[in-house]
């Protein structure tokens, strides 16, 4: 898909991977809208590419639903809505409460479901349009040490997957970001099993050789949006953000119980090191 003079909405607009996305769409001529619950971020990367911001909890369908009539009553038809927003708090299952996981539920999958229903019909009448989630690696292998990340992002690669089959013919594109580590705030609280990630998160805390092994190569967030770019400009499905991981779900898809031996392996070097 060619973006130029065409609308893309991004959650999660603010900072790391979308804030560098929003850079890179508006470098291609795209009228962007900044959605986050982080209002002077959002200003800010929008007054930088000319972009519009709205506040938008994407855990609220309301919220979403509102966010993309703006959007349309403003500058048209959304060609491309990116479903970047995301949370990564909680732990073991036996000890992260209930809230946290609905919270989760909410941000990192329902918020998908809730942008398909509000864009959906309208790409569907005009016969195209292009849906980019952004899930993880930990939705594809899984997350040392949070359960509630891996088991939502999973959720997400659930559901991009079935739209990328079930609307293909009818003109829509979906993409799935699958990260491994990326250099943003959130990666702090990835990386260390035991440690709630939080928006505070500092990137340079120090981490065990272990934990960054569980992280993988970590990108910069710029190197992550070209990415996006190509994959949006070639409708690929799939995109990774470092050879490794090509490997990583080979080889887990390969021998799934040589996989999980190696995992658990890592799991004990990992609280090892802590």
């Amino acid at each position: 898909m060619e973006l130029r003079d065409r609308t893309v909405v991004v959650t999660g607009g603010a900072s790391g991977i979308g804030a560098a996305c929003v850079r890179a769409f508006a470098a291609e001529g795209a009228h962007v809208v900044v959605a986050d619950v982080q209002d002077d971020l959002a200003a800010t990367v929008a007054a930088e590419t000319g972009g519009h911001a709205v506040h938008c909890d994407v855990g609220s369908e309301a919220d979403v639903n509102a966010l993309v009539a703006e959007t349309e009553a403003r500058f048209g038809p959304i060609a491309l809505f990116f479903s970047n927003a995301a949370v990564a708090t909680g732990g073991d299952p036996l000890t992260t409460d209930i809230d946290v996981w609905d919270e989760q539920w909410r941000i990192n999958l329902m918020a998908h479901v809730y942008a398909v229903r509000a864009v959906l019909p309208g790409m569907l009448e005009r016969g195209w349009g292009y849906l980019l989630h952004t899930a993880s690696m930990a939705g594809i292998l899984t997350s040392q040490g949070n359960a509630t990340y891996a088991v939502t992002k999973h959720a997400v690669v659930g559901l991009a997957e079935w739209m990328a089959i079930a609307y293909h013919d009818r003109g829509v594109r979906v993409s799935l970001l699958a990260p491994l580590g990326v250099n943003t705030p959130m990666l702090g609280g990835m990386a260390a099993p035991r440690r709630p990630a939080t928006a505070r998160t500092r990137v340079g805390d120090r981490r065990s050789s272990a934990s960054l092994s569980a992280v993988g190569p970590v990108k910069e967030p710029e190197e992550v949006a070209r990415q996006v770019l190509d994959a949006v400009h070639e409708e690929r499905f799939l995109i990774l953000t470092d050879p490794i991981a090509q490997t990583w779900m080979e080889r887990k898809t390969n021998d799934p119980e040589r996989w999980l031996h190696g995992m658990r392996r890592l799991q004990r070097r990992m609280a090892e090191g802590e």
